[in-house]
């Protein structure tokens, strides 16, 4: 009774009281998203020459404008980096009081896992991934006879779009534990469709990079699979779900 005592204040809170309070969560993300973002516009030189490292080649810009934007570009993406914990902790503020006391000790730790995994992804692929895929593709030309002449705001692209599909794929493991509890998904189950996540990994490899090429791709695909692989780990070890038990329950009866 009492833990429904604990959620029955924002059940019971009326809808003005609901987006009042996700105006004021929403309003505290976007300021320290600009804070943020203004702090890394300001140091935009330093985090370009972050993320020009693995390239070993020089850059250029080929309008008025393009290093402008690119240190636009820079300073959103670190901006949103370095606010993203804050963000998901206003979202975790804003749902925990309508859960259940065990319903949060099960969530906030998926919260933490998930921020692990993102920047997980995200030091994956810049200091091991990148390093490869910028080495092979730039000596690739070099062998043919051609110099690179790589423009600063297509290079920003490049990068920070692979940054950012390699953090949302370390997302695997926690997004299988989540479809296990919902009683989606069981261990047996992803261990039998393995060959299927492989076929799958490498499609989506092939959709997240921005380039064609089957380097890239299995750079991508390799640890995606390695994912798959510790998320059936994860998914024996925290995937127990209500479902599942009811089942065996039935079973037994």
């Amino acid at each position: 009774m009492k833990q429904k005592a604990e959620g029955s204040n924002t059940a019971e809170m009326p809808i003005t009281g609901h987006l009042q309070e996700f105006r004021q969560r929403l309003i505290k993300s976007v300021l320290v998203l600009v804070l943020a973002a203004g702090i890394s516009f300001y140091y935009s030189e330093v985090l370009l020459g972050w993320i020009r490292r693995p390239l070993g080649a020089d850059l250029v810009f080929l309008s008025p404008a393009e290093a402008f934007w690119a240190d636009m570009k820079i300073a959103l993406f670190f901006g949103f980096l370095v606010a993203f914990p804050v963000i998901l902790y206003e979202v975790w503020l804003f749902i925990a009081p309508g859960l259940l006391k065990n319903e949060r000790g099960a969530i906030f730790p998926l919260f933490s896992f998930g921020v692990l995994l993102f920047y997980g992804g995200l030091a994956f692929c810049h200091f091991v991934a990148l390093p490869f895929a910028l080495d092979f593709l730039i000596n690739y030309g070099r062998n043919a006879g051609i110099q690179p002449l790589i423009s600063v705001s297509s290079y920003v692209d490049f990068n920070l779009k692979i940054l950012l599909a390699f953090a949302l794929i370390f997302e695997l493991p926690l997004v299988m534990v989540v479809l296990a509890k919902m009683g989606l998904l069981t261990p047996d189950l992803l261990s039998k469709n393995r060959k299927y996540a492989v076929l799958g990994a490498f499609l989506i490899a092939a959709i997240a990079t921005p380039t064609p090429d089957i380097f890239n791709q299995v750079i991508m695909a390799v640890p995606l699979i390695i994912l798959y692989e510790v998320g059936i780990i994860t998914v024996r070890l925290f995937g127990g779900n209500k479902r599942s038990t009811a089942q065996k329950e039935s079973e037994e009866v």
